[in-house]
Order: structure tokens, then sequence, then C-alpha cells
């Protein structure tokens, strides 16, 4: 067994929420639970009476009592929580009202912007008022195509204030790639900025804006944030809908209302990747998500009011609902719109000392990039307050665990996270009270029965298989949009192994209880039958400083699969045989020879989606001469017409 990377003192143990909250469940049940293997099984086999805890810990309050916490139905997804209770999800995150700072917003360029909790809610009161004058109300939707600022905080609080319904696209999404969301889900009001910043380019969404517009026949009021583009004016966008500029919609000022909605209704509707189609609109539940977030937030990030939480992401990806939800528990959220590189490798390092941040989350490729670049924080930054790093995004290589502790800081918890847009949250994730240990989330969250199948649907521990879950939980999504009687819901995620999630990840439990995943299921090569996980060629290939990142396939050939090989490589350096060499020694050394790559081919970019995640499938499809249907959904749509027609994949 590998020895851990960190391990948390007694003392800090004792200090966090974690172990607050094992303490309250022993006592509120006269329990003897000592340590965190035993509250989790505790949490999966006594599910309504550890999510009631939930609730009771973080004073969760309902307007509607619930007539009973779980009444499930003979197999999964049938079951309801918390039958009959009513709630506001926007009223647990504007509790506090003070003059702390709640948002902190920064632009790429500089600017800097803040509110206090105080002023959050007076904007969310004036927001709110415009909102129903628009005549916005329970079960509506509110759709937002917004950079990552307070603006966009302030009019999701203001949505779900009302039990309406949010939905949020990035700016950097394509055009039709914004019609195949909304145009499904069909908002009343859309929220829009004028341009953004990326780069060091400011960029103008005019042209875009209206041609979105002119697709969006339901839409009654158009906002535009004049962010980016200060002179923009309601008279440049065409559209049938009332049009009005951010300042000149709303006052803040006053008390927001907050209207009960049942737990299960609609929340947010986010979206799958769309690459093989259009993307499937996902509903997520008021009550599952909170209670999912504050557990998560609370527990497993050890996040408090003294806290300052960032997260680098934009509001096209999970990570940004899961984000705000650190309103919840009163922490401060630092907002960042704009490129983690400009103008220099270091900038996010200069925010956490800047903003005194002490959580602060990016994806397994920034902390990837940052090593390439030769930072080493630790030597140029204070990061006095840091105590976490979370990532997610795609597997953390072992190489990038070591970078953090031997370059930025030894002393925090350093978690890696997965789950999904499938279910905004997660199913294994980071725990302050546990070592950390390379290539490894450190447990399975509490309260989600997860385990690791093999094809027969059989636990393995120790072996790569499926990622399940095998009991309902709440924040399993409330369906689809457009979905009626839930069959495409339940062929997404329960057709594999009946009544139980099946989530898409090939992973692997270790003896003490940790989780390795070693990528997407439907990206796992073959070749000779024996099943590969692309994190297992991408975590050798990270090792080869030429190389900047990879992306691996598996080719049908000559009545087999193949492993195909495609790098990006540092500026000016070409791909020649002395390379190939050392990247195949590499993975041979590190792997078997089933892992080597029987090409490798060099490329100029890799295609990812807007949430940064790169795209197998799609590369698969058109080196297969296959059509990739939603190029729309790709942050580079471009970069797939390297990989066609390639001579180096014709022999």
């Amino acid at each position: 067994m590998q020895q851990p990377l960190w391990t948390p003192s007694a003392d800090r143990i004792a200090d966090t929420r974690m172990d607050a909250f094992r303490r309250f469940v022993n006592e509120r049940h006269t329990l003897d639970l000592a340590d965190y293997p035993a509250l989790h099984q505790w949490s999966i086999d006594q599910r309504p009476a550890f999510w009631q805890a939930i609730v009771e810990f973080f004073d969760l309050r309902f307007h509607a009592t619930p007539r009973a916490v779980l009444e499930e139905g003979p197999a999964m997804p049938d079951a309801r929580w918390f039958p009959g209770a009513t709630l506001n999800f926007a009223e647990h995150l504007l509790r506090r009202r003070d003059d702390r700072p709640a948002l902190v917003a920064i632009g790429e360029d500089g600017s800097r912007e803040q509110l206090t909790h105080a002023e959050l809610a007076a904007h969310v009161a004036g927001l709110q008022r415009s909102l129903q004058a628009a005549g916005v109300g329970v079960g509506d939707r509110v759709a937002a195509f917004m950079p990552n600022t307070w603006q966009t905080v302030v009019g999701m609080l203001a949505t779900t204030s009302l039990g309406a319904t949010w939905s949020s696209c990035s700016p950097d999404f394509g055009t039709q790639g914004v019609i195949d969301r909304f145009g499904q889900i069909e908002p009343k009001v859309l929220i829009a900025c004028a341009g953004y910043r990326y780069a060091g380019k400011t960029l103008d969404l005019t042209d875009k804006l209206n041609e979105i517009l002119a697709r969006l026949p339901s839409l009654g009021q158009l906002v535009v944030v004049p962010y980016a583009k200060p002179d923009a004016r309601p008279s440049d966008y065409r559209t049938s809908a009332a049009v009005a500029c951010w300042q000149d919609f709303y006052q803040p000022g006053g008390e927001p209302e907050f209207v009960p909605v049942p737990f299960e209704q609609p929340l947010y509707i986010l979206y799958s990747s769309g690459t093989t189609g259009v993307p499937k609109c996902i509903v997520h539940g008021t009550g599952g998500t909170l209670l999912q977030h504050v557990k998560e937030l609370g527990l497993h990030t050890d996040l408090s009011a003294d806290d300052t939480l960032f997260y680098f992401t934009t509001c096209g990806w999970m990570m940004w609902n899961w984000l705000v939800s650190g309103l919840a528990l009163g922490a401060t959220l630092v907002l960042f719109d704009g490129s983690p590189f400009h103008p220099g490798a270091e900038r996010l390092m200069d925010l956490i000392d800047a903003e005194d941040i002490s959580v602060f989350g990016t994806s397994a490729k920034y902390l990837a990039a940052l090593e390439k670049a030769g930072a080493r924080p630790r030597e140029s930054h204070r990061l006095a307050r840091l105590k976490a790093i979370l990532s997610t995004g795609s597997p953390l290589a072992h190489e990038s665990f070591e970078y953090v502790y031997r370059d930025i800081k030894p002393e925090l918890c350093l978690s890696s996270i997965s789950g999904g847009t499938d279910i905004v949250s997660c199913f294994a994730l980071g725990n302050p009270v546990l070592p950390v240990r390379r290539g490894e989330l450190q447990c399975k969250g509490l309260g989600m029965a997860v385990e690791v199948w093999d094809d027969d649907g059989r636990p393995v521990q120790g072996e790569k298989g499926e990622l399940v879950c095998t009991r309902h939980f709440p924040a399993m999504p409330v369906g689809f949009w457009n979905d009626p009687d839930g069959a495409k819901f339940r062929s997404a995620y329960f057709e594999r192994f009946p009544g139980v999630w099946a989530h898409g990840d090939y992973a692997e439990e270790t003896a003490h209880g940790g989780l390795i995943i070693h990528g997407r299921s439907d990206a796992v090569l073959n070749p000779g039958g024996v099943r590969i996980g692309t994190a297992e060629i991408y975590r050798q290939v990270e090792k080869v400083d030429e190389v900047l990142e990879s992306i691996a396939i598996g080719q049908d050939w000559d009545g087999d699969v193949r492993v195909v090989l495609f790098v990006r490589l540092r500026e000016g350096i070409a791909l020649d045989d002395a390379l190939r060499t050392r990247i195949c020694q590499t993975i041979r050394a590190n792997t078997t020879p089933r892992h080597v790559p029987a090409r490798i081919v060099q490329v100029m970019d890799i295609p990812r989606t807007i949430s940064g995640k790169i795209v197998e499938l799609a590369v698969r499809n058109v080196v297969h001469g296959q059509p990739v249907k939603n190029t729309d959904a790709l942050a580079n749509p471009a970069a797939l017409e390297q990989f066609r027609d390639r001579a180096e994949l014709k022999s």
C-alpha cells in the first residue's frame, strides 16, 4: 500500500465539520461510529436517518413539513425524498445579511467588484420584483448567456427565489450550441452579456446574440448586461421580446420574498455535452441539490462562513452551480472571468494571495499545465490561508499530486473529485479527515452507495469496472426535459444494470476505500480484447516534457482495435522517431505492452468541450469517417479537421 502524501493531524481532524457531524450523529442516535468508514456505512444503510441528520446539522428549513424522509418504490429511479415538504433554494443561500463580502468578481482586465451579503440580498430583491413584473413565476425558465460574474449569481438567486428554474450557458458557446440548449426549454427571460474578455481579447457578442434571439420565439424579455461592452443599447438587438439593459431593468433595495416549492421542484436545467447529438436537458430538483451541496461543501470540503471559496469555472459547467452553493455556508465566493494563464501562468496563484482564498478549485488540466509552465508557487506566493485544493474535469495524475505538495503547498488537503452534470454533484470526493494518496479520490461521498461492478454486475475491489450507485439519493435528477414517460432518462442510467445507476466511468476501488477513475467507459480502449482506460495512458505521456497534452482512441484495424495516440507538443518541437520511441518506452515501462500505441501522431490542437474536457469519441468518429453530430458543443471544433484522412492512420 502506497504511503500517503498528506495526513491530517488529530487537532485538524477535531476541528473539521466532518468530525463534528460524526459526533452529532453519535449523540443524536446513540451510536459509536468511530471513523469515516463507519460513518459512511451508516449513511447508506440508514439513508432516511442520514439525510434527516443533514437537514438538522445544517439547519435547513422547510415551509411545509414532510410526511416522511423517503418513500421508495420497488427499484431505482422510483423514489420520493421528503414528500410533502416545501422550501426555497435562494432563501438558504441568502441567510447571511452582514457587511462581510459575499461575492468578489474579478475580471481578466484586473477589474474588481464586490457585494456584501446585505448588498447581495438587496440586488436579489430588486431583480426579483422586475422578473415578477415580466411574468416570471413558479416553473418558468430564466436562461443566462453570461460570464462568471456577480450579475449571473444575482440572476440565479432572483429566479430561484420565485420558484422559477435557472439554466445557463457561457458566452464562448457557439450559436447552435446555445440554441440546442435554450431552444428546448423555451425560457421566458434571457439574461445575456453584450461581450466578454478572454486571453487579452474583447469579444463583441452583438451578432451572435441576434442570431440566437431569432431562434427563441417564446422569449418575452431580454436583459442585456453591458459587460465588456459599456456602450450596449437595447436598439442593438433584433427581437420581438422586450429589451432592457441590466442597470435599467431593476433597482436594488428591500428584502427578497421566497416562494416555497415542493422538494422535487425543478431548480436547474443542465445539459449533457452534446457531442453525439442534441444535448440532453437534465432537470435537477430544489431540495436534492441543496442537501447534496451543503453536505459536499460543508463536510467533504470543510467550508465555513470564515472561508473564501474559488472555483475556476464558466457558467456552462456544473461546477458553477456547485460553487454558488457556497453561499449556503455563509462563505465568500471569488468569481473569475477570463483565461487562467493571462497575462501569465501564475494569474490564479496571484488571486489566491490577493483575495486570501482558502479553498481553491480548478481542473486537473490546469494543474498539469501549471507544472509544465515551470511554476513553483510555494517559492513565489504566500498562500497563507489556502487549506484545500480541489480538482476535477478529468483524473488527476500521480505526478500532479506530487507537484501540488512539492511546489504549491505541503500542508493542505488535495481533493480530486468526480461526479458530473448528471447529478450536479459528486459520487467520490475529498475528505478533510482522511489521508491523501497519489492518484486516488479519497472516499465515496456520504449517503452515496457507490460500488465498482464487473461486467456480470458483481462488486469488485482492486479491479477495474463500472462505477455504479446501488441506492437512490436525493440529488438524482428529476428527469430529462420533454421526456414525459421517463424513457430517455431510464435508458441513460439504468439500462446497463436494471435498477442501478451506471454512471459511465471506468473505475477501481482501492483496499482502503479510495477510488481511481481510469476514464469514461465509452472511451475505453479494447486492443486484443483487453480493456484499457485512457487515463492510464495520459498519466504516462504527461511525464514526457515535450508533450503538452494528448488524446488516445481505439482505431478499428485488421479485424481488431489498435491504440492511436495524438500529441500536442511544446512550441518549436516536432515529433520524430526518437521522441516516439521515448513516449512508447515511458508507457511500456509503467503499464503493459497493450497500452503502447501502434501509431503516435502530432497535432496542433486537441478538441475539447466548452468545459475543457477532451472528446475522445468525436476524434474516434472523425478518424473512422463518421460524422460528429454537434460540433457546436466544442470550444474549438476546427481542431477536429487535423484528425481527418491522416496518412499515418492508413498503414
